[in-house]
């Protein structure tokens, strides 16, 4: 096991020097829940608190406590932060989930920060929803991911990373999309004027790059928005993932993994043009937990969801 770097060789407690270090771009990525019970969750994600908007008031909480981590955990740096996210969405029926991101161009990481973000955040929850849920508990913070820095990109057990390669969206179900290069994800619909999108379990679906190529390795004229995916990724083995899994990405789009491949009754016309579909095999789908913009290039992260998650494997 590597020394400790917060102490030195008589074993005293030291603030590292990070002078020598190089200036690079950091980002940080936290996870962590809350269980609040059906009814105060209800409450909190409909605004009808008491206490008025508990959500807005918890993410100005997380975002104030990041800039403020170096005053909070003694031997951290004051660090000037480029940008701090906090992302809330509903896991479940009982839990809240947050998704907490910090970055920086500096000499050290963020990680700390992003975690501070995330456990304040929730900490304001519980302080707002207290009142009708004297139960309420928080249930772990923990890192996801880290990028930047002489370590580099690292993620967390069970994690994937992956990125955005190409987004489309239809105007029709059963057709080829039309591929673009930004996209808006509606919480509770799915892609903003796409026909897939509904109040249903199926409302994104995605596929692999590499599910692509491989149909093009067998002579077939394909390209993106070929087999009717909203989103093409690479870097995730997308069909592996267990059901429940969270992706996010862009600026806090969330999605929850709710199926994996499809069941195809009839012979669609992307079938008639390719001569054959991927999708049905290693295509999943997705419902939206939390909206907002994805694009062309955004990164990607699979992050295992809690336990016993609903869904569908086809």
């Amino acid at each position: 096991m590597k020394n400790l770097t917060h102490l030195d060789v008589a074993g005293r407690v030291k603030m590292v020097d990070v002078g020598e270090k190089p200036v690079t771009a950091r980002w940080a990525v936290t996870f962590g829940s809350a269980w609040l019970g059906a009814e105060p969750l209800g409450l909190l994600l409909g605004g009808k608190l008491a206490k008025g908007d508990a959500l807005a008031a918890s993410r100005v909480a997380g975002i104030m406590a990041a800039k403020r981590t170096s005053e909070l955990i003694p031997l951290t740096h004051p660090i000037r932060l480029d940008a701090v996210g906090v992302h809330f969405f509903p896991l479940g029926a009982e839990r809240l989930g947050v998704l907490a991101e910090a970055r920086a161009t500096d000499r050290t990481g963020v990680e700390m920060e992003a975690m501070t973000a995330a456990s304040v955040a929730l900490l304001n929850v519980y302080d707002m929803v207290k009142a009708v849920a004297r139960g309420a508990r928080l249930e772990g913070v923990r890192l996801v991911r880290k990028t930047g820095g002489k370590s580099g990109d690292w993620l967390g057990e069970g994690v994937a990373a992956g990125r955005i390669e190409k987004l489309a969206l239809s105007k029709a179900k059963g057709t080829p999309k039309d591929p673009c290069d930004e996209v808006e994800i509606v919480p509770g619909f799915g892609v903003a004027g796409d026909a897939h999108g509904g109040d249903w379990h199926r409302q994104v679906s995605l596929l692999g790059l590499e599910s692509i190529r491989s149909m093009q390795e067998k002579g077939l004229t394909v390209d993106f928005g070929s087999f009717a995916e909203n989103v093409a990724t690479s870097g995730i083995r997308l069909f592996e993932l267990p059901l429940g899994t969270l992706l996010f990405g862009g600026e806090g789009v969330v999605l929850e993994v709710t199926q994996i491949g499809k069941e195809c009754h009839t012979r669609c016309a992307v079938y008639h043009k390719a001569g054959d579909c991927v999708m049905p095999r290693e295509g999943i789908f997705g419902r939206v937990l939390a909206g907002g913009r994805l694009r062309t290039g955004d990164p990607l992260l699979a992050i295992p969801g809690p336990p016993g998650p609903p869904g569908n494997k086809a």
